[in-house]
């Protein structure tokens, strides 16, 4: 089991950058593949990016491909988002999950919640116009 706390959430001006970070207990890190979802009030859970545990698999969503950078140190047992040129319609609160079984993952496939066995309890990030 892993537990998942994210940081690095606030507001932030249209066009600014932020880097969330997500911290995984437990000492087999870099067996989970890692996805970073948000959602906003009224909408479902979203999609943004997911790394698998080896770090060579990467896949993004068509919104934020560009401007967002999925990327972990297996070593600090942390999962990173680097998202620049952040647009208002990024608002929202990001959660981390986590896929046991993820070394080798393939992330195309892994793009919806339903594919994560754990999550965190999210950080918000607001974008403001």
């Amino acid at each position: 089991q892993v537990q998942l706390v994210e940081s690095g959430g606030g507001l932030v001006q249209a066009g600014g950058s932020l880097r969330l970070s997500c911290a995984a207990s437990g000492r087999t890190f870099e067996t989970y593949a890692m996805g970073w979802f948000r959602q906003s009030p009224g909408k479902p859970r979203e999609f943004v990016a997911a790394i698998s545990g080896s770090g060579f698999s990467t896949y993004y969503a068509d919104s934020v491909k560009g401007r967002f950078t999925i990327s972990r140190d297996n070593a600090a047992n942390t999962v990173y988002l680097q998202m620049n040129s952040l647009k208002p319609e990024d608002t929202a609160v990001y959660y981390c999950a986590a896929k046991a079984n993820g070394y080798y993952s393939n992330t195309y496939y892994l793009s919806s919640p339903r594919d994560y066995d754990y999550w965190g309890q999210g950080t918000q990030v607001t974008v403001s116009s």
